[in-house]
């Protein structure tokens, strides 16, 4: 076994096909650490889920660069892959938003984040199963600015960044869509009629930077849900925003709670999103927080606000 070999995949074409530019770079700098470098380039959706569903037990860690899509897939991969236990992965963002990378302090450069890789610390993550057979790292949602994420144009994505989900979501406000749900958890029983629905382990969301409450850890087994009712009027709307703003979900418009589990039910199909890519259309959701079990390599200074177990 290879024990400096890292398996490397990355995403052409995401964000500008930023990695193309720094690709040399980061191999570079890989290489000067001592690691062999075996790299993949995706050639279309669902190439990095396969690609590490079926690789070998041979690789030190398993990389990526893309967009958040991206790593759900290497994370998905790894979740199937029964013969392969569970290696660290490193991260270097290069989509658009890259909120995962925010949250954990990851350089949106990608010489740095390559850095990060050679020297960084292991931190054990949380992550979600959507139903059996999906994964998600970070959010699972619904509705209005969830939808925005894979319906807006990728060349509006790349000229604008995340001010593209907002043009995008803003465009919508006049023919707002609203799903009844029945939510269930532990001690709770909610039944409303909801213009968004947020899962999360993340700080930040479609670039959005704290909207998912105070007190996130994203190691505690938990999940941060936000499901906002329809706001009526001007002044309702007025309030939700103020709420998600101040970070303090203190809104009678606004259920905020954690849970390790949790199920959504409609009679009318949901279009969800994970990790900003469409997740597909459900009747019936369930949840499921899988504690600490994602390895993802973080900075050494980030050690203060994550706990490391490396």
């Amino acid at each position: 076994m290879f024990w400096k070999k890292i398996l490397f995949i990355f995403n052409p074409v995401a964000g500008m096909s930023r990695i193309r530019d720094s690709l040399l770079d980061i191999i570079s700098i890989l290489s000067s650490h001592g690691y062999s470098v075996e790299c993949y380039p995706t050639k279309a959706p669902g190439d990095a889920r396969r690609i590490v569903r079926e690789c070998k037990n041979e690789y030190l860690y398993i990389c990526c660069a893309g967009g958040d899509g991206t790593l759900d897939e290497v994370v998905s991969g790894m979740m199937e892959n029964r013969e392969l236990p569970f290696l660290p992965i490193g991260y270097i963002p290069s989509g658009t938003t890259n909120d995962f990378a925010g949250t954990l302090g990851i350089p949106s450069d990608m010489k740095e984040a390559a850095e990060v890789i050679a020297s960084g610390k292991v931190f054990n993550c949380d992550i979600g199963r959507f139903n059996q057979e999906d994964y998600f790292t970070y959010v699972a949602g619904f509705g209005l600015f969830t939808e925005t994420s894979y319906d807006t144009p990728q060349e509006l994505k790349n000229t604008l960044g995340h001010f593209a989900y907002i043009i995008r979501g803003a465009m919508s406000l006049g023919n707002i869509r609203t799903y009844k749900a029945i939510v269930q958890a532990k001690n709770i029983n909610i039944r409303d009629e909801f213009a968004v629905g947020l899962i999360t382990n993340s700080k930040s969301v479609g670039g959005f930077a704290n909207i998912t409450g105070n007190n996130v850890d994203l190691s505690d087994g938990l999940f941060e849900v936000t499901l906002i009712k329809m706001p009526r009027n001007p002044i309702e709307i007025n309030e939700i925003f103020q709420a998600l703003s101040n970070n303090t979900m203190e809104s009678s418009l606004i259920y905020h709670f954690k849970t390790d589990h949790l199920t959504i039910m409609s009679e009318d199909p949901i279009s969800w999103t994970r990790d900003g890519e469409f997740g597909g259309e459900h009747n019936y959701v369930e949840l499921t927080n899988i504690r600490q079990k994602l390895k993802i390599i973080v900075p050494q200074s980030h050690l203060g606000s994550l706990q490391i177990v490396r």
